[in-house]
C-alpha cells in the first residue's frame, strides 16, 4: 500500500520544482524587459568613485 506514495511524493515534489521554475524564470525575464521595473539597489547605474581603468 505504501509503494503508490513513494512514487508518488517525489514525481510530485519533482514536478512542483519544475512549475516554480519555470514561473520564476518567466518573472525575471518580465522584471528584466520592463523598464519601469524597480532594480536592485545593490547595483549602480555607474561606476563607484575609484572605477577600474586597466589601461591606464
Amino acid at each position: 500500500m505504501e509503494f503508490p506514495l513513494l512514487v508518488i511524493l517525489p514525481l510530485a515534489t519533482f514536478a512542483l520544482l519544475i512549475a516554480f521554475a519555470v514561473w520564476s524564470k518567466r518573472e525575471t525575464k518580465e522584471a528584466i524587459s520592463d523598464p519601469h521595473d524597480r532594480k536592485s539597489s545593490l547595483a549602480k547605474d555607474g561606476p563607484g568613485p575609484n572605477p577600474f581603468h586597466p589601461d591606464r
